[in-house]
């Protein structure tokens, strides 16, 4: 019997609700989850089939994900999880009227629980509350990692390990071993700046990784070129780092120095906040010499630990 409800209807498929409501499973999310698995992590306590019960209980029978408070239910007693409810007015398997009916004796169970961290399956091994668990996964260390190349749209995912090996097999991202750098960059027409990455070069340095950004974009009406490095790891091992950038020519130079920015950040997010070394137009055709219509730019560098 559903909680709340004496008439429960059981169906071949709940998934048949998809079709009917437009709603797509997050099976992704979901089959990955260690939600699933949670009776596994906790079995060798005692009433761990019991636990697998309630678990079953807390899926959601429309997107299939865990359920957190609110939970919903129709006068039947059936549930569904708050996002599934924003999309349907009608039960997905009775087809009774929804309205705002609160399933508390659910949300009790629901907050009793102790569940593992969604992100257990890239090395989390922390416990929570159902509440604690929803704070802690917004921020866990272990959480996967967008990648890190500008230059397209890519929704791939996934720890440092598996985006090395992604930048490299699939955007041909040219990697380096090494703590110093020398780079040149060349563009025939630099009239025309476009709000458009150029470059992304990947350094293996002190065992890790850490990507050189070099672009060009407006800043307001100005064409700029810009310069600046991220870490390929959180924000707190970012922090052990510094590198230095520095480009010139004819007797002149402009030099930056900062730390790493972690790839948590998002491209655009260090781009705009300007976090990096900024180049003008017509301060970086003088360094390219000649006739000023072709970017000859040599960008220098180096990264260093911090002592502790």
């Amino acid at each position: 019997m559903a909680p709340g409800g004496s008439n429960y209807q059981d169906i071949g498929d709940p998934r048949s609700a998809y079709a009917d409501y437009g709603i797509a499973p997050e099976s992704a999310e979901f089959t990955n989850s260690p939600f699933r698995k949670s009776a596994a992590v906790i079995g060798g306590k005692h009433g761990a089939g019991s636990n697998s019960a309630v678990h079953e209980l807390l899926e959601c029978p429309v997107c299939m994900n865990p359920m957190y408070p609110p939970i919903h239910q129709c006068p039947n007693g059936h549930t569904l999880c708050v996002k599934c409810k924003s999309k349907v007015h009608v039960c997905p398997i009775c087809r009774h009227e929804l309205g705002n009916i609160r399933c508390l004796a659910l949300e009790k169970i629901a907050e009793s629980l102790e569940l593992p961290c969604r992100y257990q399956i890239y090395g989390c091994q922390d416990i929570f509350t159902y509440h604690t668990r929803l704070r802690h996964e917004q921020s866990c260390r272990f959480r996967p990692y967008n990648c890190p190349y500008a230059g397209s749209e890519c929704a791939v995912t996934g720890d440092i390990q598996y985006l090395v090996a992604h930048l490299k097999d699939d955007h041909k991202v040219d990697m380096h071993d090494g703590c110093t750098f020398n780079h040149r960059y060349v563009k025939s027409n630099p009239q025309e700046v476009e709000n458009a990455t150029w470059m992304l070069t990947v350094f293996n340095c002190f065992g890790h990784q850490f990507c050189l950004h070099f672009e060009a974009f407006n800043l307001g009406l100005a064409p700029v070129y810009m310069a600046f490095l991220r870490f390929m790891g959180d924000d707190d091992d970012a922090k052990r780092f510094s590198y230095s950038l520095e480009v010139g020519g004819f007797g002149r130079k402009v030099t930056w120095q900062g730390v790493p920015r972690s790839i948590r950040d998002s491209h655009k997010t260090v781009r705009d906040s300007l976090d990096g070394l900024i180049i003008q137009r017509s301060m970086a055709l003088f360094f390219s010499g000649g006739d000023r219509k072709e970017l000859k730019l040599k960008v220098a560098g180096r990264i260093w630990r911090d002592p502790l």
